[in-house]
């Protein structure tokens, strides 16, 4: 029994707008990436450009951050294979030499005309309000919008990719951490040396802001996942329905006295069957169905669990 597949990251929003030409080449870009990074920058883009639309961002803006969201990451071309696609922790050292596809990817758009105005994406998108992020430290003040928009898009892909949600079940605990991200991690001491930092030890590495529109984001998504599930549910509902009605069929088929009443209820179920089923095979036909509207109901209701664990988190 195949099951509806979900996807995260729905393109619609991005086709809406006019990206034709830049994106085209860019995305000949990404294609020089190995096949988890390029996956990953289109999802970061693809939740960029729905968390401008949900910041009421105008169309121009969301356009430059979308591409700049796709882009974050190009300086990865650069990176040694075995430090980008290392299964385990990096070494400290293996972690400096990650760092630097922010700069590199930065250099690298600054050296071609059609993506020198996308430069941001890359170089800002892992520096933090509180000034613990890179390459620069830079804090709040310094760090353009787009930066700090890319930022959560990309710190949620990269948990949910590294958990491997196939739904939105569990999506909560990912929100946690990016709450995590919103609180201050600085303890100041007015009396030393992290004086000059007391107004950036108020703050997370995250715009709260950002991380508070994520939520509705992320609630809309569930809030659709449950509408295609349950339609599904509707089908596999209206399905076993036909598969009972065969197997009274077959009931009275294997009861019938005569020749003609056994081929007058044959028919009947070979009228409701659809490809591969068959009266001999009915009833693992509709233990499947039942098997599989059992796991998805599930999914429903525990998504319905998520959106009230969501509603009631606070940034």
């Amino acid at each position: 029994m195949k099951q509806p597949e979900f996807d995260f990251y729905d393109k619609t929003s991005l086709k809406s707008y006019n990206l034709d030409k830049t994106m085209r080449y860019q995305l000949n870009m990404l294609d020089t990436l190995d096949v988890f990074t390029r996956k990953h920058s289109e999802n970061v883009a693809a939740l960029t450009c729905r968390l401008c639309e949900y910041l009421h961002c105008n169309k121009g803006f969301t356009e430059y951050c979308t591409i700049c969201a796709y882009l974050h990451d190009i300086g990865k071309l650069f990176i040694p294979p075995t430090i980008l696609q290392k299964p385990d922790k990096l070494t400290d050292e293996e972690f400096e030499v990650m760092k630097k596809h922010t700069t590199l990817g930065y250099e690298m758009c600054m050296k071609d005309l059609k993506l020198r105005p996308y430069a941001a994406g890359p170089l800002y998108h892992h520096e933090a309000l509180n000034g613990t992020g890179y390459p620069q430290g830079l804090t709040k003040k310094d760090i353009p919008y787009e930066g700090q928009i890319i930022r959560v898009a990309d710190e949620y892909d990269a948990i949910v990719s590294k958990r491997q949600y196939k739904s939105h079940v569990g999506i909560s605990d990912t929100l946690k951490i990016l709450i995590d991200e919103t609180k201050p991690s600085i303890t100041p001491d007015y009396s030393g040396t992290l004086n000059h930092l007391a107004e950036e030890a108020k703050l997370g590495k995250s715009n709260p802001v950002i991380v508070r529109t994520l939520f509705k984001v992320v609630i809309d998504d569930i809030g659709y996942e449950i509408t295609c599930t349950q339609g599904y549910l509707e089908a596999l509902t209206q399905d076993i329905k036909r598969v009972k009605q065969m197997e009274k069929y077959k009931e009275k088929m294997e009861k019938a006295k005569t020749e003609k009443d056994r081929n007058y209820y044959l028919e009947g179920i070979k009228v409701l069957a659809k490809p591969g089923e068959t009266a001999e095979n009915i009833e693992q036909i509709h233990q499947e169905y039942i098997e599989a509207y059992n796991t998805r109901k599930a999914i429903v209701d525990n998504l319905y669990k998520e959106i009230k664990i969501i509603k009631k988190l606070h940034v």
